[in-house]
């Protein structure tokens, strides 16, 4: 009965939920906007200090802000009730598309009309480092940051690991300075750290499972995997959706085809996760053309990864991907926010913070620069020349108009049916 009061409240929230097209930036804008000033369920300060806070930690920012200002009005019930009704809509259309697609005969439409779907998230992502590297990459330590995870995750962007190694190793580098964000003279109150034993149970159990899973070639392995996969990338991820998808890339599409992993599973029956180059480019593409989080794209990828297996189990793919991937920010941002006026005194959080925005940066630009090449500089061909095209123009679009990106989609499929 208590959260019927809140009913106009998740109203609003289902609402935004299918009208927030634009990343984390748009979504802060149009939250800003409703809950801010149109309902008032939070002041303007509580909302920047939601969003900073979010931002220190792993996970969807802008899911995670959300679910704070549910919990700042009803607790832990209605934050959970402001997640599940904040991505269910997109995860949805997410997880229905990867049906979708195997109901499109390219043989009856004559053509790819996905084509260019492809090029187009590449111009995205150059978009998203190209805007990362101005914000985050302001002095000479981060642009050596910067620069050196660039070259090292372009060179080894196949090999596990390499990514969250370079992301730690950064933030690591940035606290040897005491210079930036001095600490600032305030006593410290006691933190209870039992708080995260959830979230750390949670990802070491998986991990074991996921193991025991490969060595010992259960039949349930594939939903294992993809479940451990999903989970520790949204337990890593600094940075959104422009840094989960290349995370992803890698992990699906790149690393199954590593010999080391190829050695590892030679002789078993239930090979490793894997999606198809083609598949994943489309799912990274179209996801920006739904409202909700750029996290959905985990409901697609976990479906993707189980149609060879039916449609029950493709559902299921899709229901694992979505929880593996949003558990993390939900268990973190409600077991880490008591302790947020804490935490945030502690100079080595920033200062982690700075080294690790820049490595996200040099991620970011070497995921365009390996993508790029898969996808555009393929030859002299028409097909590779307008697919240079369309993501030098659909950077171009997003530098210089406000054009929604179902706008940029539908075009990009128009020019599919056409070319």
């Amino acid at each position: 009965m208590v959260l019927l009061r809140h009913i106009p409240f998740l109203k609003a929230v289902f609402l935004h939920s299918i009208t927030a097209f634009g990343g984390p930036q748009g979504h802060f804008g149009m939250m800003l906007k409703t809950f801010v000033h149109r309902r008032r369920d939070v002041t303007e300060q509580e909302l920047l200090d939601f969003n900073a806070f979010c931002q220190l930690l792993p996970g969807a920012s802008s899911t995670q802000t959300l679910t704070l200002i549910g919990y700042k009005r009803g607790g832990i019930p209605l934050a959970v009730l402001t997640l599940i009704i904040w991505i269910l809509p997109a995860c949805f259309l997410m997880g229905g598309l990867s049906f979708l697609l195997q109901y499109i005969s390219r043989s009856a439409l004559h053509t790819d009309i996905f084509k260019f779907i492809p090029p187009m998230a590449v111009g995205f992502l150059a978009f998203a480092a190209w805007h990362g590297t101005r914000i985050a990459v302001r002095n000479t330590v981060t642009v050596v940051i910067c620069l050196v995870t660039l070259m090292l995750s372009f060179l080894f962007f196949k090999a596990p690991g390499v990514i969250p190694l370079l992301i730690v190793l950064a933030g690591f580098v940035t606290n040897l300075s005491s210079k930036r964000i001095p600490q600032e003279p305030v006593q410290p109150q006691k933190i209870k750290w039992w708080n995260i034993w959830l979230f750390a149970l949670i990802f070491v159990v998986a991990g074991v499972m996921s193991e025991t899973a490969r060595v010992h070639d259960w039949k349930t392995r594939r939903p294992v995997n993809v479940f451990e996969n999903t989970y520790r990338m949204g337990s890593l991820v600094f940075g959104g959706g422009q840094v989960l998808i290349p995370l992803m890339y890698e992990q699906f599409v790149e690393r199954p085809l590593s010999q080391t992993v190829i050695r590892k599973n030679q002789d078993r029956k239930e090979f490793v996760v894997s999606i198809s180059k083609e598949d994943f480019y489309t799912g990274a593409g179209l996801v920006r053309a739904i409202p909700g989080p750029v996290f959905s794209i985990a409901a697609f990828t976990g479906a993707i990864a189980m149609k060879d297996r039916g449609p029950t189990q493709q559902a299921w793919g899709a229901v694992i991907g979505s929880l593996a991937i949003f558990l993390p920010s939900l268990l973190l941002v409600l077991f880490f926010y008591p302790i947020w006026h804490n935490l945030k005194k502690y100079a080595a959080v920033y200062r982690a913070l700075e080294g690790i925005n820049a490595a996200v940066a040099g991620i970011m630009i070497a995921a365009t620069l390996y993508m790029m090449h898969d996808v555009t500089l393929r030859g002299l061909d028409a097909i590779s020349i307008v697919s240079t095209l369309v993501m030098a123009g659909t950077f171009t679009l997003l530098y210089f108009t406000k054009l929604p990106s179902p706008i940029l989609v539908l075009i990009c499929v128009g020019l599919g049916f056409i070319i």
